[in-house]
Formats: structure tokens, C-alpha cells, sequence
């Protein structure tokens, strides 16, 4: 009897095996692709008057400023800068989301991993963890 259920054990430790390394074979295959789409991710932001153009790369990294001859008409610095801050700002923004949506996409679902990304919560990238130890101590205790 007890061999008996030690092969139906084996069974589903090896059927889950099969699940989880058939998801690390999937992410690690697409990570070379997700690298260079990462590298590639350009997002362009404007002003709403048009006369400031931001881009910047998948980490927000700011990669060129264009200005409007029409900027230099006001002369006045101080809405100049306000204007570049805030179009880099929502450039940056933009590419926060963008990267986190494709990165999501190379994820198993339902993972910690997809949460964290859009949320910043540790405690969703930490909550397998924190449910496997709550677990572990319910069983000690």
C-alpha cells in the first residue's frame, strides 16, 4: 500500500516538475527577444503645445530633447524648463508602463513576478513565499 502511494506522490511531484520547467523553458527561450525589444523601446512624448519632443528608452533613460524654434519666442526660462521636465516626465512614464507591459508578456501568468512589475508591491513578488512560510509554520505549530 505505501509503495502505492508513493508512486501516485511521484507522479504528481514529477507532473508538476514537467509544469514548472515547461514555464522556465518558455521564459528562458524568450529572453533574448525580450532583451532586444527592451533595447529597441523608444517612446516619444510631446508638449501639449507641441513645441517639446522627449524621448527616452525602456528604463526612462532620457535619450534626446528636441525644442521648437517657437520656444526661444517667450523667452522665459523658467516655463521652458517646467515644459521639458514635465514631457520627459510623462515620456518616462510611458516607458514604465510599455516596459512592464512587454516584460508581463515573457511571465507565466498569475505570477508574483507580473504583479510586482505593474504594481511595485513586494509583497505581491513575495507572496508565494510569505504563503509557503505561513504554511510551513501552521504545520510546526
Amino acid at each position: 500500500m505505501a509503495e502505492s502511494v508513493d508512486r501516485e506522490a511521484n507522479r504528481a511531484l514529477r507532473a508538476r516538475f514537467d509544469e514548472v520547467y515547461g514555464q522556465y523553458r518558455r521564459l528562458r527561450s524568450g529572453l533574448d527577444e525580450l532583451q532586444t525589444r527592451l533595447a529597441e523601446l523608444r517612446i516619444t512624448e510631446r508638449s501639449d503645445d507641441g513645441q517639446v519632443t522627449a524621448t527616452v528608452g525602456a528604463r526612462g533613460e532620457l535619450i534626446a530633447v528636441e525644442l521648437s524654434p517657437a520656444v526661444f519666442q517667450a523667452r522665459d526660462a523658467g516655463a521652458l524648463s517646467r515644459k521639458i521636465t514635465t514631457t520627459v516626465h510623462r515620456a518616462t512614464a510611458a516607458a514604465v508602463a510599455a516596459t512592464q507591459e512587454l516584460v508581463a508578456g515573457y511571465l507565466p501568468a498569475g505570477s508574483g513576478s507580473v504583479d510586482f512589475l505593474r504594481s511595485g508591491d513586494f509583497g505581491a513578488l513575495l507572496g508565494r513565499a510569505d504563503a509557503a512560510l505561513r504554511g510551513e509554520g501552521e504545520r510546526r505549530g
